[in-house]
C-alpha cells in the first residue's frame, strides 16, 4: 500500500528530476502538476488523490486520481473532458470533486480560469494574425549592397560626364564643330550649378534626350538657312 507521506519525505529530502529550484522557491515540471509549485499539497507522486486540469488541442479535461487506481499505473488517471463554456465547467468541476479538499477544488478551478482566459486570447491572436519574419542569407544582402554600391558609382559617373559637356558647351568649345547657338542651354547649366550636386530632378535620360533632340533641330536649321 503507498503511503504519501513515506512518498513525499524521500522526494523532499532525496532527488526529484521534476524539482525546479530557484533563489526564493521550487517550482513542480510535471505536467499533472496543479499549482507548478513543489510543496506537499501540491505534489502529483505524494497524494493517492490528486486532481488536476491540463489543455490539449484547445479543449480542457480534468484529470483525477484515486488510491483504488493505485495498483494500476496505465488506468491511474481519470480523464473528463469539460465544456467549453466557463460555467458548466465549473459545475462539473464540482460535481467531480463534491468531497474531496478544498485546496484541490479551489486550485482546480483557479487552473480553470487561467487556461480559459489564456484559449481566449489564443484565439482573438489567431484572428489578428502576425507578421512572420523571414531571415535574408548574408550572401544576399552583399550581393545587393555590392549592386548598390556599383550603381552609384555609375550614377556619379554618368552625372559628371554630362555636367562637363554643359561645361564645355557652354564656354564655347563646340562652336567650331556645331553651328548653333548655347543660349538655350544656360538656363540648364545654371540649374545645375545652384543645386550643388550633379543629380537635378529631372531624371538624366530625359535631359539627354532632350539635349541630344536640340542639337539635332539646330543642325537642320542651320543646314536649312544655308
Amino acid at each position: 500500500m503507498q503511503s504519501d507521506e513515506v512518498v513525499w519525505q524521500i522526494i523532499n529530502h532525496g532527488q526529484c528530476s521534476y524539482r525546479a529550484t530557484s533563489e526564493t522557491s521550487n517550482f513542480c515540471r510535471n505536467e499533472f502538476s496543479l499549482t507548478g509549485m513543489c510543496n506537499r499539497s501540491s505534489c502529483p507522486l505524494s497524494n493517492s488523490q490528486y486532481a488536476t486540469i491540463r489543455e490539449e488541442c484547445g479543449i480542457l479535461n480534468l484529470y483525477t486520481k484515486t488510491v483504488e487506481r493505485s495498483h494500476m499505473p496505465s488506468k491511474l488517471w481519470e480523464k473528463t473532458e469539460l465544456s467549453p463554456k466557463y460555467a458548466e465547467a465549473l459545475e462539473q468541476i464540482n460535481s467531480s470533486l463534491r468531497h474531496w479538499p478544498k485546496f484541490l477544488v479551489h486550485k482546480s478551478k483557479q487552473r480553470l480560469t487561467k487556461l480559459t482566459q489564456l484559449l481566449i486570447r489564443s484565439r482573438k491572436l489567431e484572428k489578428v494574425g502576425r507578421e512572420k519574419i523571414q531571415t535574408m542569407p548574408a550572401r544576399h544582402t552583399q550581393r545587393d549592397a555590392r549592386a548598390e554600391s556599383k550603381a552609384q558609382v555609375a550614377a556619379r559617373l554618368d552625372s559628371s560626364i554630362e555636367n562637363e559637356l554643359l561645361e564645355r558647351l557652354n564656354a564655347g568649345v563646340y562652336e567650331s564643330s556645331y553651328q548653333f547657338s548655347t543660349a538655350r542651354y544656360s538656363h540648364a547649366l545654371e540649374g545645375t550649378r545652384k543645386m550643388g550636386s550633379p543629380e537635378t530632378k529631372t531624371p538624366r535620360k530625359i535631359r539627354q534626350r532632350r539635349l541630344q533632340r536640340e542639337i539635332e533641330y539646330e543642325q537642320i536649321r542651320t543646314s536649312v538657312e544655308q
